[in-house]
């Protein structure tokens, strides 16, 4: 065994094979060699060679041994050779090369490894926020539908606030109308007690009279007899003592306690902030309301219009148009307007200047559209065809109600389309005819509508598509089929925005959210023949009329 001994203050450790102070060190055989003992050793034989280091680097693992001088360490690096080399080697093969010192090197090895892993951590990262992206787009997409349905919303919950003091003002009416009814009853009551003692005042005022007459008569006769027989008869007449005295009714008002009226009215509830796992994926876009989709939408009634048959054509129901009491006004092949209730009960006809082609309800009142006398007319409630402004050289087609209190119409002449904004005396107060490059933006705009955002949506029969311009006339989106050319009919939109287009040829309705992308086609068990008029009916119902049939099918397809 080696032992360690002191000389001078330094520590030395003994070579293995002779004691004297050591130099290096065989890893393979694990023994202390000096400088004489190094060729004997390197002499004997191993399986595996020799494996001499340094004895002051044996212990360092990261050692770099030359591959030309296994004995030496290397010191220096050929850039040239882009190897690490020892000090033999620098003065004999690499002599003509770029060298630099190894530490160097090592040290930009460092670097660049140092490097690598910022970036591949740096990559991990940017693959964590790409991979979060989808989630980002479903978000925003959430969040821009709740800005375009906010104001809808809201414009509902003000309602529910409408309709709850209106059914509290029928209720004060019914109470205040109650209470009439009890002073009327009283005061007959009243005015019959009071008649009859006034009636009875009168009549003992009278006989009091009568006395008094007689008294008189006595007096001036003096007659015995008389006296005789008077005098008990007037001590037998009694004077008043009491009488029944009716006062007014009184009425007593409650005191309206505003924190009792408002626990009793309602109230609104504040909006909630509510916090969305992504990582838990709690977060649903068909948890907003109304857009929970039914797998099969299904035929919950069936009207049938009773409209004749166009000769040439064979059609029969071209349009409808919603009541606020969720009746139907239909047009078709006759000069009436005909109302039913959805359990398909006709109310109503009215007799009208032309075919019942478009409808729209304005101010509760049905509009329709009279094309022989360029002409928009509205049914009174006394049933009289009123017009309410005329078109000029174009022929109207398709109209609507918008938001603002407006109506817009579609306009048509020669080869030329547009879609005008009238107040409801018919001053133009918009037109909408060209894109912001002065072109066309529409060819034979038919049917239209206002959706929840304020696009103005048309179907323009000759392009094959349906056209989006947002209030200011803006182009917002087109829709046609890639692979196959629609036909759209008509285009209604529901209270979340869905925009419903109806197709003849293919017997489809074709269903796209707010900004034009297709969502799914709505076939309800059964199928629909030559789908032609469509109207919401609201909570997820739309009710949609086959032309050549006459049948309005009455269809459920949302989730409320």
């Amino acid at each position: 065994m080696a032992s360690e001994e002191s000389t001078q203050g330094q520590h030395f450790v003994e070579c293995n094979l002779c004691q004297k102070p050591v130099s290096f060190f065989c890893r393979q055989c694990g023994v202390n060699l000096c400088d004489s003992c190094i060729p004997v050793h390197v002499r004997l034989k191993s399986k595996t060679g020799h494996d001499v280091v340094y004895f002051t680097s044996m212990e360092d693992e990261n050692t770099c041994l030359c591959e030309s001088h296994p004995l030496n360490d290397c010191s220096a690096y050929c850039k040239t050779c882009d190897v690490p080399i020892c000090f033999l080697c620098v003065s004999i093969t690499h002599k003509t090369h770029e060298i630099s010192e190894l530490s160097d090197k090592i040290k930009e090895l460092n670097r660049q490894c140092k490097t690598e892993e910022l970036l591949n951590a740096i990559a991990k990262e940017n693959e964590r926020l790409q991979s979060s992206k989808q989630d980002l787009e479903k978000i925003l997409n959430h969040t821009t539908k709740q800005l375009s349905w906010l104001p809808l919303n809201y414009k509902k919950r003000k309602d529910e606030v409408t309709a709850r003091g209106e059914e509290w003002h029928k209720l004060i009416e019914e109470t205040v109308k109650k209470l009439h009814q009890e002073l009327d009853d009283m005061q007959k009551e009243h005015e019959a007690v009071l008649q009859k003692q006034k009636e009875k005042f009168e009549e003992m005022i009278e006989k009091v009279d009568e006395i008094n007459k007689k008294v008189i008569e006595i007096h001036k006769s003096k007659n015995a007899v008389e006296i005789q027989r008077f005098k008990p008869m007037i001590e037998k007449q009694e004077t008043l003592k009491e009488f029944s005295q009716y006062s007014f009714p009184t009425f007593y008002e409650c005191k309206i306690d505003p924190n009792y009226l408002q626990t009793y009215f309602g109230y609104v509830e504040k909006t909630q902030e509510k916090k969305m796992s992504l990582l838990e994926k709690n977060f649903k876009e068909n948890d907003l309301p109304g857009t929970r989709m039914l797998e099969a939408p299904t035929v919950t009634s069936v009207i049938d219009s009773g409209f004749p048959a166009y000769e040439e054509y064979k059609t029969r129901l071209y349009d409808m148009a919603v009541t606020e009491d969720n009746k139907v006004w239909m047009g078709g092949t006759s000069y009436e307007l005909k109302l039913f209730d959805l359990q398909g009960h006709l109310h109503h006809t009215v007799s009208i200047t032309d075919l019942g082609l478009y409808l729209c309800m304005y101010n509760k009142q049905v509009v329709y559209i009279d094309q022989d006398d360029k002409a928009v007319r509205m049914i009174s409630d006394t049933d009289t065809v009123v017009t309410m402004f005329t078109t000029g050289d174009w022929i109207p087609l398709g109209v609507t109600s918008a938001a603002s209190g407006d109506l817009l119409v579609c306009l048509s002449k020669d080869d030329q389309s547009k879609v005008v904004r009238y107040s409801s005396t018919g001053t133009v107060l918009q037109e909408i005819q060209y894109d912001s490059q002065c072109q066309p933006l529409y060819k034979e705009v038919v049917y239209i509508t206002e959706n929840v955002n304020g696009d103005i949506i048309v179907t323009d029969w000759e392009k094959d598509a349906v056209i989006a311009v947002d209030r200011l006339g803006i182009f917002r989106f087109s829709y046609s089929e890639k692979d196959s050319k629609i036909k759209p009919s008509s285009v209604a939109t529901d209270s979340v925005g869905h925009v419903i287009v109806t197709e003849i040829p293919r017997n489809k309705i074709h269903m796209l959210d707010i900004d034009g992308r297709f969502l799914r086609y709505i076939i309800p068990e059964g199928g629909i023949n030559t789908p032609r008029a469509v109207c919401i009916l609201g909570d997820g119902e739309m009710m949609v009329g086959e032309c050549y049939t006459g049948i309005a099918k009455r269809i459920k397809y949302l989730v409320e």
